[in-house]
């Protein structure tokens, strides 16, 4: 019998990080479950290799370094077409007891859905917002220029939507650490623009859905627990610098056109000028 579900995660060079992942897995979904990991060219892949099959998931390796979408297209390449959801999720993730079942159980309740993520909290139980409005010049000049030395800056609390974490709602778009997709959805649209080597591919998914006709849904009965950006700690500027390039490219695209050339160029070089200053 196929699986309804598979879940899908890409590694590099995640070590011992990815094993609290597998072992939740059991508990968090009462139906068969077809589990990929999908390393993206780790230094310690035997190692990874090793984890994934001792907890009989599917390991495929694409040798390179292909980006988060990337990573997840290719885990993706391996599952049958039949398969009707698919969680989407980091490796530094621990799934709740039931968060799996909770989440299918709104997509089953919501055929609009095409994205349901679930609630996420830190180590310590802190509620990350990963269910926001999607960026505007105005929330996103704003949270860019406060955001770090004024967390509770109006501009950055509207984009999180950070008093909005309790209850069932739409949203603009759900965070990628964790997140279910209609497969159906997902492929409609082309799935993760690979264009995007990290950071704002699960901002460009939500818009996509939306602009298509799906809901992106918040489904805060389900939790998990997110540890932290194990691969890309220690490579914290570089990591810095795309996450400014990937933030241009979703909003140049979002701001368009001849006329709006001004906006770009204030984007561009606004977003330069950040980027240097959290690195310099």
């Amino acid at each position: 019998m196929t699986a309804r579900i598979a879940v899908v995660t890409v590694t590099f060079d995640t070590g011992e990080t990815l094993r609290p992942l597998l072992q939740s897995i059991p508990a968090a979904a009462s139906v068969p479950v077809v589990t990929v990991v999908s390393d993206n060219g780790s230094r310690d892949v035997d190692l990874v290799r090793s984890i994934a099959t001792e907890h009989g998931a599917r390991f495929v390796a694409s040798g390179q370094n292909l980006g988060y979408g990337g990573g997840i297209r290719y885990g993706l390449s391996t599952i049958d077409e039949d398969v009707e959801f698919v969680l989407v999720t980091n490796p530094d993730v621990v799934l709740e007891a039931g968060s799996v079942d909770r989440l299918l159980a709104a997509a089953d309740r919501l055929p609009l859905g095409g994205s349901f993520g679930p609630r996420i909290v830190d180590e310590a139980g802190d509620v990350y917002p990963s269910a926001r409005r999607l960026p505007s010049l105005r929330t996103g000049i704003g949270h860019a220029a406060f955001s770090r030395v004024w967390p509770h800056n109006p501009w950055s609390q509207s984009y999180w939507a950070a008093r909005e974490t309790t209850a069932e709602r739409t949203a603009g778009w759900l965070s990628g650490a964790c997140v279910l997709v209609r497969r159906t959805a997902f492929d409609a649209i082309g799935g993760f623009d690979e264009g995007y080597f990290m950071y704002f591919e699960d901002v460009d998914l939500g818009a996509r859905l939306g602009r298509a006709g799906w809901d992106n849904v918040y489904v805060p009965d389900a939790v998990v627990m997110h540890s932290g950006a194990h691969s890309t700690s220690s490579n914290a500027k570089t990591m810095e610098r795309v996450h400014h390039a990937s933030a241009y490219r979703y909003l140049s695209r979002r701001y368009r056109g001849p006329l709006l050339w001004p906006v770009r160029l204030v984007l561009r070089v606004g977003l330069r000028v950040r980027g240097w200053w959290v690195t310099r």
